[in-house]
């Protein structure tokens, strides 16, 4: 997890689930996103703070610190962020990827089977989120980037795959938004806190979801 997501609602959908008083600073545009079929190294909307006010900005899926000379990553594992160097750069910056679902792969008699999850309740999954971005005066930077932040997997979640991104629930989202948040907090909320198993669903789409180039509701829709 997780290899492509979904992202078709608009930013004001998103930002009404997260509750957020204040002003919002958009650059990415009032109409919905409609993306179906999103794949890392992709612009994709992105919370965070600044200067006091929300930021909804469009930022590559994907980082790596600007030393590495591996490929940059679109997910970052719990278990390291808080104290591996190779996050220092990123992990003090904290953001919110808002999706409405994500797709996983299981290995299945015929070949691979894509399945796509999602919020039982029909909200956004507000995705715990590390990065590098410019401050509102600066220019885009070439190891500017996110990861979202993924946690083992347990429930039936499991089945289809062993890591899933940490989605906080909206009260949480916030206060991990929060520059005033300790990171010992920010830690305890990635690890501990993430939303349980039970609050999603997921089930079998067809195959179409496999090509990126492939868009449209029919591909979350359930396989008949």
């Amino acid at each position: 997890m997780c290899g492509r997501i979904a992202q078709y609602h608009g930013i004001h959908d998103f930002v009404a689930v997260l509750s957020m008083p204040g002003a919002l600073v958009n650059t990415v545009g009032d109409q919905p996103l409609g993306r179906y079929n999103v794949p890392p190294t992709t612009p994709v909307a992105l919370l965070h703070m600044e200067n006091g006010a929300l930021h909804a900005d469009l930022l590559r899926w994907s980082w790596k610190p600007h030393w590495a000379t591996n490929r940059a990553e679109p997910n970052a594992r719990s278990e390291k962020v808080a104290h591996n160097p190779y996050y220092r750069a990123a992990w003090p910056n904290r953001a919110i990827t808002p999706i409405d679902g994500w797709f996983e792969w299981l290995v299945e008699e015929g070949g691979k089977q894509p399945y796509y999850i999602r919020r039982h309740d029909g909200l956004p999954s507000l995705c715990a989120t590390i990065g590098h971005w410019p401050h509102a005066d600066e220019p885009p930077r070439e190891h500017d980037g996110f990861m979202i932040i993924t946690a083992d997997s347990a429930g039936g979640m499991v089945d289809i795959h062993d890591r899933r991104p940490v989605v906080l629930a909206p009260e949480l989202a916030r206060e991990w938004l929060d520059l005033a948040t300790p990171k010992e907090r920010a830690e305890e909320m990635m690890v501990r806190q993430g939303e349980p198993s039970e609050v999603f669903e997921w089930f079998r789409v067809g195959l179409e979801v496999g090509n990126v180039r492939n868009q449209g509701g029919k591909l979350i829709q359930p396989e008949t």
